[in-house]
């Protein structure tokens, strides 16, 4: 799936992620990620990322996301979500 548009999904509320996709000239996927449990879990909030788009053939793109303690089904739904909504 090509990004072809910047788009969002989400929202700054509680146990949610907030997420923005643009598409990347230079190639590859760049993720910018700020989570209130960084420290804890943010590799693991990456690797959900990165196996998403892994998922939707999704090769470049540049990922700005704000964590506010989402789990894992929430974060994959919002990345979908907003790549559906950037290839369109």
């Amino acid at each position: 799936m090509e990004i072809n548009k910047p788009s969002k999904a989400g929202t700054m509320e509680s146990n949610d992620i907030y997420v923005m996709l643009m598409p990347n000239p230079k190639g590859g996927i760049e993720i910018n990620l700020q989570s209130i449990v960084m420290k804890q879990f943010g590799e693991e909030i990456e690797k959900v990322i990165l196996d998403t788009f892994k998922e939707l053939q999704v090769e470049n793109v540049i990922v700005n996301a704000q964590d506010k303690g989402a789990l894992n089904y929430t974060i994959k739904a919002r990345i979908e979500t907003a790549t559906k909504r950037a290839a369109e």
